[in-house]
């Protein structure tokens, strides 16, 4: 079983204000939750794409990076995708964890020299 976190990049509400948080202050929110969910040993962040002025979030490839840089262990996905606007091979790449060298296709060298 695996145990982590899936944010939706909402923009929160400030208690004292009612105004919402800006994106980047979110976005940066959640990268520091990404980094404690690593530092505490978690398995998983989520996080999800939106396109919409109530979430942080658009492209969740970009903070996932962050993130990256600053863990060491945890697993970083999408957490929601939205297919309708998306190349699906290029999501594919984006998210799929990278094959071990084993399972990689070989190339048949010999097949391309005949070619040229």
């Amino acid at each position: 079983m695996e145990l982590g976190i899936l944010s939706l990049s909402d923009l929160q509400t400030d208690a004292t204000t009612s105004a919402l948080h800006d994106a980047g202050r979110r976005t940066r929110e959640i990268v520091s939750y990404a980094i404690a969910a690593d530092q505490a040993g978690l398995d998983v962040f989520g996080l999800g794409e939106h396109h919409s002025p109530d979430f942080a979030v658009a492209n969740p490839a970009v903070p996932l990076a962050a993130i990256a840089q600053a863990t060491s262990r945890i697993r970083l996905t999408s957490a929601v995708s939205v297919l309708s606007t998306a190349d699906p091979v290029r999501l594919h790449q984006d998210f799929a964890p990278p094959r071990p060298a084993q399972q990689r296709p070989r190339r048949d060298h010999r097949r391309a020299q005949r070619l040229h």
